[in-house]
């Protein structure tokens, strides 16, 4: 779970290197660092713990004493998995003799053994991390090329990698491979790149290639040549992204995250376009199937739970959602289920492992994600992009709401293929949902409301956030988001289960925001907020427009349109984001790289 980035070309690498490593911050920020080869054919490299605005003070007092001039270079932002946040275990790692440099994500699981086995041939370690086994690894096995020497270091190697080599001796290449975390490549004009995830590229190219497992790529200033470990040659596709380097940029909002929430109806917009009417899933949906498994990890997950309910009620088929990281305890797995896999980025390490073994059990397998070219894209039987753009903030947003819209979408055309909806009804359903973005702007349009209420809130320790029904996993993800991002400790509970324990924490000092919209739950959700009141603690209610009832239970009332029950989370997940955020915000919190997380996590 962490930034890559490397360049080779014409122009001075440290800048775009830099500028690049940047945009994917979001992927680890305890520890940042940079190799570049200079025009004396030395490999130079600085990092720290910390940022890369920690990184760039020691990089300019490099330069007063000897101006570093490179085109060729490594960069890596680091999210700590083997090893404390340090100078020490930060990337990139040099072999004994500074000929070699390397920047890795990933695990590497039998670092122990290699590394027991290369200091008794006399390796000196720097670094309490897995990493470094690599580059000595590469060092033992060059016989003066690069290539072949990450090829033998590879067959030694059991793990997760997404490796960047560079040597002294070969100043004109960059060496690649990949096995399980992401790798993307960048065609520039006279120049090419290499990075863990699009947003590093945009500014320079929109000409990416993406890495399979067990394949290596050879990168020159003028050519990109790619072959499998065996080293058979592969001929694989240039793609175009449509995303913009504006799409990754935060435009003048304060962070990535608010932008991110208020572009949610231009992302909602975007994933309904053109498929209302037509869902081609390399047929997918005219199969029969006897239930539906929804995986998922996170905000995904809660995504899911949204969908089982959707699924249920426009198709009538039954629905499971499971955790991803436990798929691989559940025994049952039947080869006329449906497995659908829901993951932002693609390549999350977990969902990836339950897709596989999906696929290994006879079944049918859909992606739901962002990323086009991403691993769960190539390996599923069918997919749907949630168009939601470059979402650069850790704490997801338009990718949770285009989610949930995308499983809308299954859910009606299941149903219509199921002969459980009848024209009219999907029809009907269908003009509701084509009002969802307006829907959400609306609420959009009132967040100063909810920036109050936040303000007042702004010095809680706990919070609990109630629902029942459709409503349920959304408070799930309003306490997902409150602890994201603010460091509150917040719990999600069905409402109908606060008697059943969580009635024993509420305090004057604990806010409750119950979730009481006007569908079947709303008659029990008002006595579950009078428990609640009776306790003593405040109450934010998000409810119905008009629902004077509602104003007389609680504290505060947040409303969202008058729409079918069945589309409220939408509306409900924007209030819960928007609580979340103003907290953050007032307690100083770094809302977009909120501590310990990272936004794409590619190893189990």
């Amino acid at each position: 779970m962490c930034g890559i980035v490397g360049y080779i070309g014409g122009k001075e690498a440290k800048p775009i290197l830099i500028d690049s490593l940047k945009r994917l911050e979001y992927r680890g920020y305890d520890s940042a660092g940079i190799a570049l080869l200079d025009n004396e054919s030395k490999i130079r490299v600085v990092k720290t713990k910390g940022a890369i605005k920690d990184l760039e003070p020691k990089i300019e007092k490099i330069d007063k004493i000897k101006k570093i001039s490179s085109r060729l270079g490594i960069s890596h932002t680091r999210w700590a998995t083997h090893g404390k946040p340090s100078d020490e275990n930060a990337h990139p790692f040099v072999d004994c003799h500074g000929k070699i440099a390397i920047v890795h994500n990933g695990i590497i699981e039998n670092h122990l053994k290699l590394k027991d086995m290369l200091i008794q041939e006399g390796h000196k370690f720097t670094s309490e991390t897995d990493t470094e086994v690599i580059v000595h690894l590469l060092e033992r096995n060059y016989k003066g090329n690069l290539e072949e020497a990450l090829l033998a270091s590879l067959k030694e190697i059991k793990g997760s990698y997404a490796i960047v080599a560079m040597h002294v001796g070969e100043p004109d290449k960059l060496v690649v491979a990949r096995n399980e975390s992401p790798v993307v490549l960048g065609k520039g004009n006279g120049e090419n790149l290499v990075a863990s995830d699009v947003p590093a590229l945009l500014k320079y190219t929109n000409k990416v290639m993406y890495l399979e497992n067990r394949e290596i790529a050879i990168l020159t200033k003028d050519a990109v040549f790619v072959k499998n470990f065996e080293g058979k040659a592969i001929t694989k596709e240039w793609h175009e992204i449509d995303w913009s380097i504006d799409d990754a940029e935060k435009s003048g909002y304060d962070h990535f995250m608010l932008k991110e929430i208020y572009e949610q109806p231009k992302a909602i917009h975007e994933t309904m376009l053109g498929r209302l009417h037509d869902l081609n899933l390399n047929g997918i949906l005219e199969r029969e199937y006897d239930g539906i498994k929804i995986v998922a990890c996170g905000t995904s997950y809660h995504a899911g739970l949204v969908g089982k309910y959707i699924l249920e009620k426009f198709a009538s088929i039954p629905t499971v959602v499971e955790y991803a990281s436990e798929n691989r305890y559940s025994e049952l797995l039947s080869s006329k289920n449906l497995v659908i896999l829901i993951t932002q980025s693609g390549e999350t390490a977990d969902t990836l492992s339950a897709l596989r073994e999906a696929k290994r059990k006879g079944c049918r397998t859909l992606a739901i994600t962002n990323i086009i070219g991403s691993s769960a894209v190539r390996e599923a039987d069918a997919y749907l992009l949630t168009r939601a753009g470059p979402e650069i903030g850790v704490a997801a947003t338009k990718t949770f709401t285009t989610q949930l819209v995308a499983l809308y979408l299954l859910g009606l055309y299941l149903g219509r293929n199921r002969g459980v909806l009848e024209p009219s009804e999907m029809q009907s359903y269908i003009s509701a949902l084509k009002q969802t973005p307006r829907v959400v702007q609306s609420v959009l349009d009132n967040a100063d409301k909810i920036e109050k209420i936040a303000h007042e809130y702004k010095n809680i320790s706990n919070a609990f956030f109630i629902g029942r029904g459709i409503s349920y996993p959304i408070a799930l993800e309003g306490a997902l988001k409150l602890k994201e991002i603010s460091y509150v400790h917040a719990e999600g509970y069905p409402a109908g289960e606060l008697k059943h324990g969580p009635l024993a924490l509420l305090t004057p000092e604990a806010p409750v925001f119950a979730i009481a919209v006007k569908d079947q739950t709303y008659d029990k959700m008002l006595g579950n907020i009078g428990e609640v009141s009776a306790r003593d603690s405040p109450v934010i209610g998000v409810g119905t427009e008009g629902d004077k009832e509602l104003e007389k239970l609680c504290d505060e009332v947040i409303f969202i349109p008058d729409i079918p029950p069945i589309f409220t989370p939408l509306p409900s997940a924007v209030v819960m984001q928007l609580i979340a955020y103003h907290i953050a915000k007032a307690r100083g919190c770094p809302i977009d790289k909120p501590r310990h997380l990272a936004k794409s996590v590619t190893v189990e």
